[in-house]
């Protein structure tokens, strides 16, 4: 929050929004949607702000690149209608899926690690080589065909499944992340992402890129709590309200 801000009675919405960079119509937006509590109006119909909607605005685009905009929104919305108690859930909410993004990230990691690399197949394999490889039932293999973990091609003469290097690559991966205890609704988008980089080698790249979000977003958190707190503290505890107790 700018300095000049702490000590001044009233601010106009322009003084906010040229402060962080946004036009006056967001800063009337935020207003209307929560974000900040109500604002004074002059005799003439002007809006007024003070110095605790400068920490209000501060706390929400703090909040924002950690939590994202909507549960940002969702939080500040809360405090500002005095549900402390809802808006500190939100924030837990958010933490804990941070930290599942993290687990996720390191059974992804560890699952390429122990990853063997095929050997060179000589010809495509069927269903049942493939299941007596990874020691599953084509019946397993025939579930995550229909979850999106596995593409086999068929057969045009006989129907049958032919699994691709590629297919078998995906298919170890998939197994490695099973015994990791991991969903099939959440193995299938990590496999879409092996797809898209095209092989295991281009997936490292993308790992230590989602490790450098995930611990960005984790600073940001930090930042976003700070921010959070210089706002709770700012405001005037109301009978009644979670923060009055």
């Amino acid at each position: 929050m700018p300095q000049n801000f702490k000590s001044r009675g009233q601010l106009r919405p322009v003084d906010l929004a040229r402060a962080y960079g946004l036009s006056t119509q967001a800063v009337r937006n935020y207003e209307a949607a929560g974000i900040l509590p109500p604002a004074e109006r002059t005799a003439h119909g002007y809006r007024t702000y003070t110095p605790l909607h400068a920490r209000a605005l501060h706390a929400f685009l703090a909040l924002v690149p950690g939590h994202g905009h909507q549960t940002a929104t969702s939080i500040m919305q809360a405090i500002n209608r005095d549900a402390i108690e809802d808006a500190l859930r939100l924030v837990d909410e958010s933490h804990a899926q941070l930290v599942d993004d993290r687990r996720t990230l390191q059974a992804v990691e560890a699952a390429v690690r122990d990853l063997e690399p095929p050997p060179p197949q000589r010809a495509d394999m069927f269903i049942g080589p493939l299941s007596k490889r990874l020691g599953v039932r084509p019946a397993t293999l025939r579930k995550w065909e229909r979850a999106g973990l596995v593409q086999p091609h068929r057969d045009p003469r006989t129907g049958y499944r032919v699994y691709r290097a590629a297919d078998v690559r995906d298919a170890l991966l998939a197994h490695q992340l099973r015994r990791g205890g991991y969903l099939l609704e959440q193995i299938a988008p990590l496999i879409a992402q092996v797809r898209s980089a095209g092989g295991i080698a281009p997936l490292e790249s993308m790992l230590r890129d989602w490790r450098a979000r995930l611990s960005a977003r984790s600073r940001a958190m930090v930042s976003g709590a700070a921010a959070l707190d210089a706002y709770l503290n700012s405001r005037p505890a109301r009978p009644g309200s979670d923060s009055a107790t």
